[in-house]
């Protein structure tokens, strides 16, 4: 027996050994399993290095980390990302954004009509869901899911690209207030691109993982993730590696594009009351919704910004107006300050607090309880949003990872968990709240 016990410790001995020099000598093998964050408004591609314990967030053939969430279509391909923005002016009827608003979700036809006046693409209802009507050499109709299926695609091969190797599994993440359907949906959309999907991960407990996983002293996380298109609210239990999610809510009707829309009908005013006409041709409003985008961001970092945009209006009725029916071009330019867009937002901004508030209430936490606020998301980056957040708690939140690649961030970790990445050098799990009260506001 003696015998016999020897030889068992010989075997695990000699075990560990060779782990250990495969570590130190051996080539990681390639990660094969992704990572993806599939926004509203930008998506991007992640993979967890096994050996170093390092999350790569892929850049696209330009470097770029983030790929705008747009498909645009023409006689001879189907472009996506960059290359789709880069076709918007001219083609804006057949480039599609936005598709995440729609995907899975049932609208009455008035709610659907509403929403679909915000863009210069057709939206149709096909019984309830939506779908973007396409003309080029023939009229044909795709769905928000196929949408996403080539924003995927893309990301797919940009990481098969870096990796050398090919990828057909995948972890991608959703706002924390999707049903069943809109996750459902989502996982078709990365079966259309051929990727099978081994979890679906709420976007803030992603964002928790990219931020706390080297936090260990950190207990109550609040994370406010608030991107183009939606904001979600997590309260979350962290303890080691391990995320109990104690309350969520949010709001599926805001986020930056929200903001921009303000300011598009402020701006589109402004239009109307200086040449008395607003822009009708679908290519002004596209352009002039570029300009306002723009101006957004700018005003982030800068405490003005200028919206400069060339139209072509129906002046009719405006001491302006040249002879004749045909449009007249125009150069149209505004300043506009953060105050204003401030101003504008005001009651939109003051929205982000009733779901944190309602994350404390059902999480049963005063707000001097929160240990860490994790801000993420493209919007979180606007001054009077992280002002209210921080004047709300009496501190500031935290900012030390990117916002905008947070989310891939933590995504890319738990591909590396379910890919079985050696040696794994974090250990991170999502615990759900079976009885957990989820609430959107309107």
């Amino acid at each position: 027996m003696a015998g016999e016990m020897s030889m068992l410790g010989s075997v695990i001995l000699a075990l560990f050994l060779a782990g250990y020099l495969g570590q130190q000598y051996l080539p990681p093998p390639k990660p094969r399993v992704i990572g993806l964050d599939l926004g509203t408004t930008f998506c991007s591609v992640g993979v967890f290095h096994p050996g170093s314990g390092e999350v790569e967030v892929i850049g696209d053939e330009e470097g770029r980390k983030s790929i705008p969430s747009a498909v645009s279509f023409n006689a001879t391909a189907v472009l996506a990302g960059h290359e789709a923005v880069d076709l918007a002016d001219t083609n804006p009827q057949n480039t599609i954004y936005d598709a995440k608003r729609f995907i899975g979700k049932i609208f009455e036809p008035e709610v659907l009509e509403q929403e679909s006046a915000r863009y210069p693409f057709k939206v149709s209802n096909n019984n309830g869901s939506a779908e973007f009507v396409i003309t080029t050499n023939y009229t044909f109709s795709v769905s928000p899911e196929f949408i996403g299926s080539r924003l995927l695609l893309k990301m797919k091969k940009m990481a098969e690209g870096q990796l050398g190797v090919p990828i057909q599994k995948a972890v991608i993440s959703v706002p924390a207030e999707f049903d069943e359907r809109q996750r459902n949906y989502t996982v078709r959309a990365a079966n259309l691109a051929g990727l099978e999907i081994l979890r679906v991960i709420n976007e803030p407990t992603a964002a928790a993982m990219a931020y706390g996983l080297h936090k260990v002293d950190v207990f109550n996380v609040l994370v406010v993730d608030l991107g183009g298109g939606t904001l979600d609210v997590s309260l979350l239990n962290k303890q080691g590696g391990m995320f109990l999610t104690r309350a969520m809510a949010g709001n599926n009707k805001l986020g930056g594009q929200d903001f921009s829309q303000r300011l598009l009908q402020y701006t589109t005013e402004r239009i109307r009351q200086e040449f008395g006409a607003a822009p009708d041709l679908k290519e002004d409003i596209h352009r002039l919704r570029q300009a306002v985008e723009a101006a957004k961001l700018n005003l982030t970092l800068h405490p003005t910004a200028t919206i400069q945009v060339p139209l072509h209006l129906h002046m009719r009725d405006s001491p302006k107006a040249p002879e004749g029916p045909a449009p007249s071009p125009v150069l149209f330019q505004v300043l506009i300050t953060r105050k204003l867009f401030e101003e504008l937002n005001e009651d939109l901004f003051q929205k982000i607090l009733t779901p944190v508030k309602t994350v404390l209430t059902e999480g049963h936490l005063e707000k001097e309880d929160v240990d860490e606020i994790v801000l993420v998301g493209g919007s979180t980056r606007i001054p009077r949003i992280r002002r209210l957040i921080s004047e709300y708690f009496g501190k500031d939140a935290n900012t030390s990872v990117d916002p905008d690649l947070a989310v891939v961030t933590g995504v890319a970790i738990q591909a590396g968990i379910m890919g079985g990445s050696w040696p794994l050098q974090v250990s991170a799990i999502e615990i759900p709240n079976r009885h957990l009260l989820k609430t959107n506001f309107s």
